[in-house]
């Protein structure tokens, strides 16, 4: 589990004992008064938390102390982080609460605890991608650009979160850490592959955290677990070092409201010259006309997409609700199908080349080491040709095309977010899917990630078990603060549950 860092000096070790002794007195929750109702600081969204910070009402050290013991309560049971240190996050909240008596906030964000994937770099803390074939004595000396922002924006970033190993599936298991759970039903799956995060934030162990989608890996566990997921437009967010998976791959926000998610999306999106892929800076606040509805729009409901069969029918009826309460603020809404055929080929060929580009790279004990699924996968990316690539790249342009040309007649498109509730959660070696069956049952995220558009899911109810259900909202590319104002406008009229209720 979490490795603490090595401390020598003596300063160190001074340190490391106020670091223990804070967090020993201060473990019972601290609560605070907020519109009549005592909650617990580790409840409230990153907003308010801003807010409490700027009145004086609460400070960052307090909030981090509050993570940690929801942290404590929960992480055996989830096993959502593989890592912490929390010398350091300790040092950054008291960096951050003086910063706030100063009244010199580095943002509004200053101070909120953050946790990241272990997918994306973080100077001095191990980024092991789930697997045993990475070296942790490595030195670990570089931020990912979305990370460095964070760091300059003074978030506190407290841990890092499970991922199946290299991010190669929808759930979250891997050989190195073991199965992380959902915090509405342990039995089940949170999703993948950012489900430690997703599963971090639906049971309040900080309020934001940032994942990876490359096939809906920020979209899938944020609907398994109820919570709030953006897919940015590739390139919004910058990245570095770039996915082995390619050009399907984006980083966005893991939260409980529309509105953080907004003032994250502030912080990441700034630029970073490592990413060659990256958008032109754009400076937009992305709170601005957050609540502007969406009275006009013209968004496109399609249920199945025109080719999905098995839709489960508590998923059918509630994302049809959702669709109804949009219409209901006014958007035209028509129920039609973008026009293509399903491009799940496309997407697993694309896929298991950058799975072989991986295993095939490793040695041979690595390859020992690593999760059955991606041998399976490079198995698969090895035999792809490349004419067969070419024509695979050439597919996936038409789809593209075919995306931007839909989106001159329609503002948005609605879908269900995963077809189906949360399933069973299995380790590693348990699953028994045949490998083109993998995705079968999250047929709505891939398509989006191939034309590259925003896309995000939004709660939208339960199942008979009491598992969340999910309405995605897809916007033209570039289309992010679009979709961000219509899950915002979907989240004002249904509010959801913020915290898991087994947390």
């Amino acid at each position: 589990m979490p490795r603490e860092p090595k401390l020598t000096a003596p300063a160190d070790r001074a340190l490391a004992y106020v670091c223990r002794t804070l967090n020993k007195y201060l473990r019972a929750p601290r609560l605070i008064e907020l519109r009549n109702i005592k909650v617990n600081l580790a409840d409230l969204s990153a907003e308010e938390l801003s807010r409490c910070f700027r009145r004086k009402e609460a400070s960052p050290v307090e909030v981090v102390t509050s993570v940690f013991t929801r942290l404590d309560a929960w992480q055996p049971k989830l096993n959502a982080f593989c890592f912490e240190d929390r010398e350091r996050t300790f040092t950054d909240a008291k960096a951050s609460e003086a910063r706030w008596q100063a009244g010199v906030p580095l943002s509004p964000l200053d101070g909120v605890p953050i946790s990241i994937k272990d997918l994306i770099l973080t100077k001095g803390w191990p980024t092991l991608r789930g697997s045993r074939t990475v070296d942790a004595t490595q030195a670990w000396v570089d931020d990912a650009p979305s990370v460095a922002r964070i760091r300059d924006a003074g978030l506190v970033m407290f841990g890092k979160t499970t991922t199946p190993e290299f991010g190669i599936k929808g759930t979250t298991d891997n050989t190195l850490t073991g199965v992380t759970r959902n915090p509405w039903n342990t039995d089940r799956t949170p999703g993948g592959s950012s489900g430690g995060s997703a599963a971090a934030v639906a049971a309040g162990i900080g309020p934001l955290s940032v994942g990876t989608d490359g096939a809906g890996s920020v979209r899938i566990p944020a609907a398994f677990t109820g919570g709030f997921g953006l897919k940015p437009s590739f390139g919004r967010v910058p990245a570095w070092p770039l996915s082995p998976f390619g050009t399907v791959a984006h980083l966005g926000p893991h939260t409980r409201h529309v509105t953080d998610a907004a003032m994250l999306m502030n912080v990441i999106s700034r630029p970073d010259a490592r990413d060659w892929t990256s958008l032109p800076f754009d400076p937009r606040d992305y709170t601005v006309g957050l609540n502007d509805g969406v009275r006009g729009l013209r968004i496109a409901f399609s249920p199945t997409l025109g080719y999905v069969k098995d839709v489960h029918p508590e998923v059918a009826a509630a994302v049809r609700k959702s669709v109804e309460a949009l219409a209901e603020m006014g958007a035209h809404v028509e129920e039609i199908d973008p026009g293509f055929e399903c491009p799940l080929e496309i997407t697993l060929k694309l896929w298991f080349v950058g799975s072989a580009t991986l295993f095939n790279a490793m040695t041979p004990a690595q390859q020992a080491l690593a999760d059955p699924a991606l041998a399976a996968q490079a198995e698969q990316g090895s035999r792809v040709t490349v004419p067969e690539m070419q024509a695979l790249i050439k597919r996936r342009g038409e789809l593209g095309t075919l995306m931007r040309k839909f989106h001159e007649r329609f503002d948005l498109l609605v879908t269900p977010g995963v077809s189906v509730p949360a399933f069973k959660a299995k380790a590693s070696h348990e699953w028994d899917t045949p490998i083109a069956n993998f995705l079968d049952w999250t047929p709505f995220s891939y398509p989006f990630n191939l034309t590259q558009q925003p896309a995000c899911v939004c709660p939208c109810g339960f199942d008979m078990e009491g598992l969340p259900l999910s309405t995605q909202i897809v916007g033209p590319m570039h289309g992010d603060a679009l979709v961000l104002r219509a899950a915002r406008a979907l989240e004002s009229a249904r509010p959801w549950t913020r915290i898991a209720p087994l947390c």
